[in-house]
């Protein structure tokens, strides 16, 4: 469990280990694209850990790296189809940032750091940590984002349900800036110095 939840706090990949934050501050304007592009990291993780994994031992030293993007080059394929096929409007908004995964340092990094050296089933456990991590993460920013940068929260349509839910009171009127990129830079400072504190708090506790 500690190596699950390792992810969301501990070893934060945007807040701890300072990874993905291209994604997190282009994408995060609304929650809908954060949790498409989460659930797109997610998969291409568990995928390129599996892999590599499995791999490890026939991969030359020599051209590790490249085997490795190649690997998510992949995946990142297949989620670039599938949401074009079956969430043409997510995969519209999300845009180029669904090809960048494929140089995300979140899944290359795991891939060297992690799934290169230990099992599969470390590798899962390691990638669905991380994964869930970057997904909480890009959540909460967007969240935040949305809330007070436009006083609504959108989600995926279903039935006469149009996926928006306006917030009384910030709907008419929005902290404008929370939306635009510098509220993107202030939301991420904020919530890094607030889980530096909550990672740094158990040592100071102990000690």
């Amino acid at each position: 469990m500690s190596e699950l939840t390792k992810g969301f706090i501990r070893e934060n990949p945007i807040f701890i280990l300072m990874l993905g934050l291209c994604p997190s501050l282009a994408v995060s304007t609304q929650v809908v694209n954060a949790l498409g592009m989460s659930v797109g990291v997610l998969f291409v993780l568990l995928g390129s850990n599996i892999m590599v994994s499995l791999l490890k031992n026939f991969i030359p030293e020599e051209v590790h790296i490249p085997a490795y993007i190649v690997i998510i080059a992949t995946f990142v394929t297949l989620v670039d189809l599938l949401m074009q096929a079956y969430a043409p409007s997510l995969s519209k908004s999300l845009g180029v940032f669904v090809q960048l995964i494929v140089v995300n340092c979140i899944i290359l990094g795991r891939a060297e750091a992690f799934a290169s050296k230990n099992n599969v089933k470390d590798s899962i456990v390691d990638a669905l940590s991380m994964g869930l991590g970057f997904f909480f993460g890009l959540t909460l920013i967007s969240l935040i984002r949305e809330v007070f940068g436009a006083g609504t929260i959108t989600l995926f349509p279903m039935g006469s349900f149009d996926g928006v839910i306006e917030i009384p009171g910030l709907v008419n009127a929005p902290i404008r800036i929370i939306s635009l990129s510098a509220g993107a830079l202030l939301v991420v400072g904020y919530l890094k110095a607030l889980f530096n504190w909550l990672s740094e708090r158990p040592a100071k506790e102990a000690s």
